[in-house]
């Protein structure tokens, strides 16, 4: 409760005359002060989002607000806002940077939920395309012997046909099951065969969707800003989210087995153990969460 009345009086009045004080003693603005002095970057970035967020200045807060086209303009119509020197470019370059990273975040959300709302359509050449590479991909020694088949147990989906269990997340989580598996293919045949452990095994497709479904919902919540504004100095693309969702899939199976479930029916409660832990890396301003970096000895 402490915490909540501290935020509400630094937010309300402590913040604009410390503000204040530091511009006396600086006289800099607290703009100037955080791209000044901070290096690119996740803890750089978020200082401004919230700084501008904070403002009593109209065309701060909407600077939050902007797309990638008017982000040039933007940068111009807050330097003349708070008279700085157009002829700043460490300012200049360093704001465009940040509100770039800001503005993309927004837009990559955006597509991976247009993404997500996409039912998948069994009719649709495309969709069944990428379900069969899937297949392919996992089971390259195998052929499948008919389009609704029993086999697709083999790599972890419920039933017969794997399009029922698409629904909650859509052609975003076929897409995110063939991501991983174009690009780490050894990683995820190993995965496939350790899912199918005796004891500790689980369904490797359904989790793969699970987790596609926890990658979703912490972007959506802001979770992932850190990790994004660090890794990419600019607009986060799909490219981005899918790397992201390979580590979660990486990682997700080594705490599996770190645990040792009694059985598959505790999946939520480790699933939900698995997520804490997730949330928790993000809160490091410094986080950088890839699959690369994971692997590097």
């Amino acid at each position: 409760m402490w915490a909540r009345v501290w935020g509400f009086l630094y937010s309300k009045y402590f913040r604009f005359w410390l503000k204040w004080i530091l511009r006396l003693l600086t006289g800099k603005c607290e703009l100037q002060r955080l791209l000044g002095r901070a290096e690119a970057g996740a803890r750089r970035t978020l200082s401004v989002e919230y700084s501008l967020e904070s403002s009593k200045n109209k065309v701060l807060r909407d600077a939050v607000h902007v797309e990638e086209a008017q982000v040039e303009k933007c940068v111009r119509d807050v330097m003349k806002e708070k008279k700085i020197e157009q002829n700043d470019t460490r300012f200049k370059t360093n704001l465009h940077v940040s509100l770039l990273q800001i503005s993309g975040y927004k837009k990559l959300y955006l597509n991976v939920e247009n993404l997500r709302k996409v039912p998948y359509d069994s009719e649709n050449e495309e969709h069944e395309e990428q379900l069969i590479e899937l297949w392919n991909l996992l089971m390259p020694h195998e052929n499948l012997k008919a389009r609704i088949s029993k086999q697709w147990c083999d790599i972890g989906f419920q039933g017969d046909d794997p399009k029922t269990d698409f629904r909650g997340m859509g052609l975003l989580g076929l897409v995110n099951l063939v991501y991983f598996s174009k690009h780490y293919t050894n990683e995820a045949r190993q995965i496939l065969s350790r899912s199918n452990h005796p004891k500790l095994g689980y369904s490797y497709a359904i989790v793969g969707i699970n987790l596609t479904e926890m990658a979703y919902s912490l972007l959506r919540n802001g979770a992932l800003k850190a990790h994004l504004y660090n890794v990419v100095p600019g607009l986060p693309q799909m490219e981005h989210f899918h790397q992201f969702y390979c580590y979660l899939v990486y990682e997700f199976d080594k705490f599996w087995f770190e645990e040792e479930p009694e059985s598959i029916m505790h999946f939520n409660q480790y699933r939900e153990k698995f997520h804490e832990k997730i949330k928790g890396l993000l809160l490091d301003h410094n986080v950088v969460l890839t699959l690369q970096d994971t692997k590097k000895p």
